[in-house]
């Protein structure tokens, strides 16, 4: 068991975050046929991967790392775009780990523990006495110093980030069982039956795949995993269940370090890894009391702002009039005589007349035509909707032209769009 001595001011200070963030994000289809999930826009200007990385910033953590793999052009241009403000004056710094020939013959992590072994050079010349592993695929607010004073105050080997979840989804989770101090007693990656929580039949503890060690133990650790023959490489398959048994392996319960504004009720993270969960934690961001509260200047949401002009309505004769109702709208965005309504338009989205859309979520750059009715859609970037266009009203006839949800949300992409005009 290592141990860990309590030091005075923020542990963050002496701290790295290391965000996996190799994913494809296979459930999303064609939103990740050009982009790896962590790279997935989100909430009109951001992506996912920002939470992640925000939530490091404002706790305080000025030491990361980024390990990319599938798809990794635009999450990488996104990254050294928004997040190259870190200065090693100031003893921070900010490095973008792709998959390369390193150690192995391999090009490619073999899994999650591999992706940090095979940095294990990076994280010892940033030299922090504690390093956070974390998921760069989430959407959540959380406050990670509360999370290290836990891990150093509890001395554990590694403290494991967990939420309550219902049972039915634990499926696709590592889960837990938890004793005492909740000490992990039981951890099983993603089982057919998930065990339940003591006295809460109906749910299960689930691993948020954010973990804390001291750095010198995870070294260690991974050194030890990668001579293992029989090791897949996986923190939820290998490295936890090893320390559940041969160590201390404490949980932290996301409800105790969750970070929420005046506006928020409950405790928010999202696994946004379908179309419809990716829909619907958009959708839900244009309530007039969301959920989720991105206008909290107390724990901004970093990322990169392009440059570009105010959003502007324009025409006000009637059947021709640009205007939005419960929508969000970005810069650059121009609504030219159409209605919005529970709309999310992401940067220089350009909707043209006599059109409406409904519950649509269009990401930067898309261009919609003239007369176009749409509702309950995800419009990839850049994508040109042709004049007439009606998508939401005949879903046999959307699910021959699109990608159409069990819940009638329809994906469009420009490959699609350019199908359907060959036809």
């Amino acid at each position: 068991m290592t141990v860990n001595k309590r030091k005075h001011g923020p542990l963050a200070r002496d701290a790295m975050a290391y965000v996996l963030a190799g994913g494809r994000g296979s459930r999303l289809m064609e939103l990740t046929d050009k982009r790896a999930k962590p790279a997935v826009y989100f909430g009109g200007k951001s992506r996912i991967i920002d939470f992640a990385l925000s939530n490091a910033m404002n706790s305080g953590i000025r030491r990361m790392a980024v390990a990319t793999q599938y798809m990794a052009h635009s999450l990488i241009r996104h990254l050294q775009r928004g997040w190259n403000f870190m200065r090693p004056e100031r003893n921070e710094s900010f490095d973008i780990l792709p998959a390369s020939q390193r150690l192995t013959e391999g090009n490619w992590y073999a899994g999650t523990t591999d992706a940090v072994y095979q940095n294990l050079d990076t994280i010892e010349f940033a030299d922090t006495e504690y390093i956070v592993v974390l998921a760069g695929d989430h959407i959540y607010k959380m406050d990670y110093e509360l999370m290290l004073q836990q891990h150093v105050d509890s001395g554990a080997d590694v403290t494991v980030g967990c939420l309550e979840i219902p049972r039915k989804d634990g499926t696709e989770f590592g889960i837990m069982n938890v004793g005492e101090n909740d000490l992990i007693i039981d951890f099983v990656e993603k089982p057919a039956d998930p065990p339940p929580m003591p006295g809460n039949p109906d749910k299960c503890l689930a691993s948020m795949g954010i973990y804390v060690f001291q750095t010198k133990f995870l070294v260690e650790q991974l050194r030890r995993d990668a001579a293992d023959p029989n090791s897949s490489r996986d923190f939820g398959k290998d490295l936890i269940p090893y320390l559940v048994k041969n160590g201390k392996a404490v949980a932290h319960r996301f409800s105790s370090s969750c970070v929420r504004s005046s506006l928020e009720g409950k405790a928010y993270w999202r696994d946004v890894g379908t179309l419809d969960a990716y829909w619907e934690a958009n959708i839900d961001l244009t309530d007039v009391v969301p959920a989720l509260d991105l206008y909290d200047n107390e724990w901004p949401i970093w990322t990169y702002g392009e440059v570009v002009p105010p959003a502007k309505f324009v025409h006000d004769t009637e059947g021709r009039r640009g205007q939005a109702i419960t929508s969000l709208i970005s810069g650059g965005c121009i609504i030219s005589g159409s209605l919005l309504r529970r709309t999310l338009l992401f940067t220089g989205v350009r909707v043209n007349s006599y059109g409406t859309l409904e519950e649509a979520v269009i990401l930067p750059f898309a261009n919609i035509g003239r007369n176009a009715r749409l509702s309950r859609v995800i419009i990839d970037r850049g994508v040109t909707i042709p004049e007439g266009l009606v998508v939401g009203e005949d879903p046999e006839y959307d699910a021959k032209r699109f990608r159409r949800t069990e819940n009638g949300v329809c994906l469009i992409t420009q490959p699609m769009i350019e199908r359907l005009q060959n036809e």
